[in-house]
Protein backbone atom coordinates (compact mmCIF):
# COMPACT_ATOMS: atom_id res chain seq x y z
CA UNK A 1 0.00 0.00 0.00
CA UNK A 2 1.75 3.17 -0.63
CA UNK A 3 0.15 6.85 1.07
CA UNK A 4 -0.22 9.10 -1.40
CA UNK A 5 -0.84 12.83 0.06
CA UNK A 6 -2.95 15.18 -2.51
CA UNK A 7 -1.57 18.25 -2.76
CA UNK A 8 -4.57 20.59 -2.83
CA UNK A 9 -6.92 19.38 0.53
CA UNK A 10 -3.90 17.15 2.03
CA UNK A 11 -5.81 14.19 1.67
CA UNK A 12 -4.30 10.62 1.64
CA UNK A 13 -5.23 8.14 -1.79
CA UNK A 14 -3.98 4.72 -1.18
CA UNK A 15 -3.50 2.80 -3.87
CA UNK A 16 -2.52 -0.90 -3.61
CA UNK A 17 -1.08 -2.75 -7.17
CA UNK A 18 -1.13 -6.61 -7.00
CA UNK A 19 1.26 -7.32 -10.28
CA UNK A 20 -0.56 -11.02 -9.38
CA UNK A 21 -3.96 -10.63 -9.76
CA UNK A 22 -4.43 -10.24 -13.53
CA UNK A 23 -6.07 -7.29 -13.62
CA UNK A 24 -4.10 -4.80 -15.70
CA UNK A 25 -2.70 -2.06 -13.22
CA UNK A 26 -4.52 1.11 -14.53
CA UNK A 27 -7.57 -0.50 -14.31
CA UNK A 28 -6.57 -1.56 -10.64
CA UNK A 29 -6.08 2.19 -10.22
CA UNK A 30 -9.11 2.74 -11.70
CA UNK A 31 -11.22 0.84 -9.69
CA UNK A 32 -9.54 2.32 -6.24
CA UNK A 33 -10.35 5.77 -7.32
CA UNK A 34 -13.81 4.94 -7.94
CA UNK A 35 -14.57 3.23 -4.72
CA UNK A 36 -12.53 6.31 -2.83
CA UNK A 37 -14.69 8.20 -5.06
CA UNK A 38 -18.24 7.14 -4.59
CA UNK A 39 -17.57 5.74 -0.79
CA UNK A 40 -16.74 10.01 0.12
CA UNK A 41 -13.26 9.70 0.94
CA UNK A 42 -12.49 11.67 -2.03
CA UNK A 43 -14.76 14.73 -2.57
CA UNK A 44 -15.49 17.03 -5.19
CA UNK A 45 -12.66 19.66 -5.70
CA UNK A 46 -10.28 17.19 -4.16
CA UNK A 47 -6.66 17.19 -6.21
CA UNK A 48 -5.27 13.84 -7.45
CA UNK A 49 -1.22 13.44 -6.82
CA UNK A 50 -0.05 14.49 -10.89
CA UNK A 51 0.72 11.50 -13.06
CA UNK A 52 4.42 11.68 -12.59
CA UNK A 53 4.05 11.75 -9.14
CA UNK A 54 1.48 8.55 -8.94
CA UNK A 55 4.13 6.83 -11.28
CA UNK A 56 6.66 7.38 -9.44
CA UNK A 57 4.86 6.19 -6.08
CA UNK A 58 3.90 3.39 -7.19
CA UNK A 59 6.63 2.50 -9.56
CA UNK A 60 5.13 2.16 -12.96
CA UNK A 61 5.43 3.38 -16.28
CA UNK A 62 3.42 6.70 -16.56
CA UNK A 63 2.08 5.89 -19.62
CA UNK A 64 0.46 3.71 -17.31
CA UNK A 65 -1.07 6.50 -14.99
CA UNK A 66 -1.76 8.47 -18.31
CA UNK A 67 -3.99 5.71 -18.72
CA UNK A 68 -5.99 5.46 -15.72
CA UNK A 69 -6.37 9.31 -15.73
CA UNK A 70 -7.99 9.16 -19.53
CA UNK A 71 -10.58 6.65 -18.19
CA UNK A 72 -11.26 8.13 -14.76
CA UNK A 73 -12.14 11.45 -16.78
CA UNK A 74 -13.76 9.90 -19.59
CA UNK A 75 -16.12 7.82 -16.80
CA UNK A 76 -16.36 11.38 -15.34
CA UNK A 77 -15.06 10.90 -12.07
CA UNK A 78 -12.44 13.48 -12.55
CA UNK A 79 -11.43 16.49 -14.80
CA UNK A 80 -7.77 17.57 -15.60
CA UNK A 81 -6.91 21.14 -15.94
CA UNK A 82 -3.96 22.25 -18.22
CA UNK A 83 -1.46 23.43 -16.06
CA UNK A 84 -3.13 22.70 -12.15
CA UNK A 85 -3.92 18.75 -12.78
CA UNK A 86 -6.72 16.65 -12.09
CA UNK A 87 -9.48 17.08 -9.37
CA UNK A 88 -12.59 14.52 -8.70
CA UNK A 89 -15.35 15.68 -10.32
CA UNK A 90 -18.75 16.78 -8.59
CA UNK A 91 -20.86 13.36 -8.92
CA UNK A 92 -24.39 12.30 -8.60
CA UNK A 93 -23.27 9.55 -6.17
CA UNK A 94 -27.08 7.65 -7.05
CA UNK A 95 -26.44 8.18 -10.69
CA UNK A 96 -22.84 6.13 -9.85
CA UNK A 97 -24.29 3.75 -7.76
CA UNK A 98 -27.35 2.83 -10.37
CA UNK A 99 -24.18 2.38 -13.19
CA UNK A 100 -22.33 0.52 -10.31
CA UNK A 101 -25.50 -2.06 -10.20
CA UNK A 102 -26.27 -2.05 -13.51
CA UNK A 103 -22.70 -3.34 -13.84
CA UNK A 104 -22.66 -5.88 -11.35
CA UNK A 105 -25.74 -7.31 -12.98
CA UNK A 106 -24.21 -7.39 -16.32
CA UNK A 107 -21.52 -9.59 -14.74
CA UNK A 108 -23.74 -11.68 -12.27
CA UNK A 109 -26.09 -12.63 -15.67
CA UNK A 110 -22.31 -14.03 -17.20
CA UNK A 111 -21.85 -16.05 -13.90
CA UNK A 112 -25.42 -17.28 -13.96
CA UNK A 113 -25.13 -17.95 -17.64
CA UNK A 114 -21.58 -20.21 -17.01
CA UNK A 115 -23.61 -21.64 -13.41
CA UNK A 116 -26.39 -22.83 -15.50
CA UNK A 117 -24.36 -24.36 -18.23
CA UNK A 118 -22.07 -26.21 -15.85
CA UNK A 119 -24.91 -27.13 -13.67
CA UNK A 120 -23.68 -25.46 -10.57
CA UNK A 121 -26.94 -25.08 -8.48
CA UNK A 122 -28.27 -21.70 -7.11
CA UNK A 123 -26.90 -22.84 -3.26
CA UNK A 124 -23.73 -23.51 -4.23
CA UNK A 125 -23.70 -20.33 -6.71
CA UNK A 126 -24.84 -18.27 -3.69
CA UNK A 127 -22.04 -19.97 -1.30
CA UNK A 128 -19.56 -19.20 -4.28
CA UNK A 129 -20.40 -15.82 -4.57
CA UNK A 130 -20.55 -15.59 -0.15
CA UNK A 131 -17.10 -16.77 -0.35
CA UNK A 132 -15.32 -14.13 -2.79
CA UNK A 133 -17.41 -11.10 -1.05
CA UNK A 134 -16.32 -12.15 2.01
CA UNK A 135 -12.62 -12.45 0.97
CA UNK A 136 -12.47 -9.44 -1.54
CA UNK A 137 -14.36 -7.38 1.85
CA UNK A 138 -11.39 -8.40 3.93
CA UNK A 139 -9.06 -7.01 1.60
CA UNK A 140 -10.29 -3.18 1.19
Amino acid sequence: MIPLVCAQKEKTMDIIISNASGVPIYEQIEEQIKGQIMTGEMAAGDALPSMRVLAKELKISVITTKRAYEDLEKDGFIESVIGKGSFVKGVNSELMMESLRFAIEECLEKAVEKAVMGKVTLDELKEMLSVIYEDKKSIT
